[in-house]
């Protein structure tokens, strides 16, 4: 069994700042072409979820912004994706929250987004450092010496407090290229020398999924793709622990229908939304995000094409299924190659 000690490292995988790229072929993330807000429910009341309009604060936002809280609010109030969209604010998703008291921040972790970046920003914030560029990289994720408590950490009644008070944020991607990013991280470069990944976890994704178990090669796209779309998925989460973190839904990371989110950032646009972010919280005088080369957030269509070409239909749509409720509160579409 793999052990489920939390571990999560640099954000240095080929998909992050610095590293070489793939060919880009810009593609235009609508946010369900430019926010088709569904008409609510007339009966709000039986809805427990984020249970509030928008404040008159958030009248005076940038409307992409006003636009994706929108869009969460609704869907969130969509009984149809309940059983995709909802989740209760455990341990686990407690663990994934970091806290900056000093001034009011709390950051939802979300694998493979750029959230070595953010926490960066939160060591600074927090007085560990004086600036960005001072941070080692074996602190930023080092959760005994970086300075940053998770929100798990404190009494009841205190985490009722901060998740009532603080200004709340994430960042989320297409959900399909995130995972390309997460296998190809762990998987196929495994730059961090992290060897339970190729050891003990794709072993184990191969024995219950690989087809034809005479090949000797290591875990394929397809193999990951098949375990992650199983509805019995988790009974190898259970086994891979907190690793599972790189590839399980915003959904299950954040609850963004049961915490009501300040702000949500998207990596194909986080030129943009990292300032505004920043701005939002209060803290841009204080600290900047680091650059971002151009052109490294843009949506890869071509490469996501290439990933899935190799996995069946049927597996691709046993996937999407997992992941649809990601799709819809966020604004992705769905792959062309599923409405085929």
């Amino acid at each position: 069994m793999v052990a489920s000690k939390f571990i999560t490292l640099t954000f240095k995988d080929p998909d992050a700042y610095g590293a070489r790229q793939e060919p880009l072929i810009p593609t235009a993330i609508t946010e369900v072409q430019k926010i088709q807000v569904i008409k609510e429910k007339s009966s709000l009341g039986e809805f427990q979820t984020i249970g509030r309009g928008l404040s008159e604060d958030h009248q005076h936002q940038p409307l992409i912004h006003v636009e994706r809280l929108e869009l969460l609010r609704n869907m969130c109030q969509d009984m149809s994706l309940r059983n995709l969209t909802h989740n209760t604010v455990s341990k686990f998703v407690l663990d994934r929250i970091f806290v900056c008291d000093k001034h009011k921040i709390l950051f939802c972790q979300t694998p493979k987004v750029g959230n070595t970046q953010w926490k960066k920003v939160l060591i600074v914030l927090n007085g560990a450092f004086s600036s960005i560029e001072e941070i080692p990289e074996s602190i930023v994720h080092d959760h005994e010496k970086n300075g940053l408590p998770r929100l798990s950490s404190f009494s009841d009644s205190e985490i009722e407090k901060r998740l009532k008070l603080y200004f709340k944020f994430f960042i989320v991607r297409d959900p399909f290229e995130r995972l390309i990013s997460a296998f190809k991280d762990k998987f196929v470069h495994n730059p961090r020398f992290e060897p339970w990944y190729r050891h003990e976890i794709a072993p184990g994704i191969i024995r219950k999924y690989r087809k034809n178990r005479t090949k000797t090669r290591g875990l394929q796209f397809e193999d990951f793709v098949r375990y992650l779309g199983d509805p019995n998925h988790r009974w190898l989460d259970l086994q891979f622990g907190d690793h599972i973190i790189h590839w399980v839904t915003y959904v299950e990371l954040c609850a963004p229908c049961e915490i009501t989110y300040s702000a949500v950032g998207h990596h194909e646009t986080l030129e943009e939304d990292a300032p505004y972010i920043l701005k939002k919280a209060g803290i841009d005088h204080l600290v900047s995000y680091p650059t971002i080369p151009p052109g490294i957030t843009v949506y890869n269509k071509t490469k996501v094409e290439h990933y899935f070409s190799g996995v069946s239909k049927r597996d691709i749509r046993r996937l999407y299924a997992r992941f649809e409720g990601d799709f819809k509160l966020f604004g992705y579409q769905k792959p062309d190659f599923l409405l085929n």
